[in-house]
């Protein structure tokens, strides 16, 4: 990838112009990389089917494995989603925005194709001032999967960045190095009591203490 689709972004204080250009991109079903709060993501419009099936590409990932979605708002959830649980209210009050990917049915405006057919999708409240800003820029949803091949490491670093991926890739959006560590918990509030998918950042614990009344 030319390094001029490389722009270098302040993490606590993002330019806007740099944000609006990936936004742009991402609007018209472009690829972005942008950082979270543990790794670098990818990116796109995740309303777009197309889209979508590029990320999948791109990823080499299995097509029944959903792709999670970042929010800048919890304004923004209900329109995504058939219907918001008391359980899931309770963790986004508690946990939000943080590392956890809370998982919801989903509403017919979300591609089929992004739920990997499964009706559900996971949804996170953007927590990094970058990522915030980005999904704030595009208006919508867009897809926060880590950015690297199925099944590889996760990159804190976009020198740690496959080939294979950044070539493939419209811009990337360089904060720097990345905390790392573990991702987000994701738990399904479809189901109750809620089950969690991926013990990650927040604890089990905390998650299940709080949505079982004893937090």
């Amino acid at each position: 990838m030319q390094s001029r689709k490389i722009l270098l972004v302040n993490r606590q204080s993002p330019d806007p112009a740099t944000i609006g250009k990936a936004a742009a991109l991402i609007k018209k079903g472009g690829l972005v990389v942008f950082p979270t709060s543990s790794f670098y993501g990818l990116g796109t419009h995740a309303l777009d089917p197309e889209a979508v099936d590029r990320v999948f590409r791109v990823k080499g990932r299995d097509l029944q494995k959903p792709l999670l979605i970042l929010i800048a708002s919890p304004a923004d959830l209900a329109p995504l989603v058939k219907s918001i649980p008391k359980t899931a209210t309770r963790l986004m009050e508690a946990f939000w925005p943080g590392g956890i990917t809370i998982v919801f049915q989903a509403a017919d405006v979300v591609p089929p194709n992004l739920t990997g057919h499964t009706g559900k999708v996971g949804i996170r409240l953007a927590s990094h001032p970058v990522a915030s800003a980005l999904v704030e820029a595009v208006g919508n949803p867009v897809t926060g999967t880590s950015a690297n091949l199925s099944g590889k490491d996760s990159c804190s670093k976009v020198t740690q960045l496959d080939s294979r991926v950044r070539d493939q890739v419209d811009m990337v959006l360089e904060a720097g190095e990345l905390r790392g560590g573990k991702a987000s918990t994701v738990v399904d509030v479809t189901e109750d009591p809620p089950t969690i998918l991926r013990q990650g950042v927040t604890s089990a614990e905390m998650i299940m203490g709080l949505c079982l009344g004893r937090a």
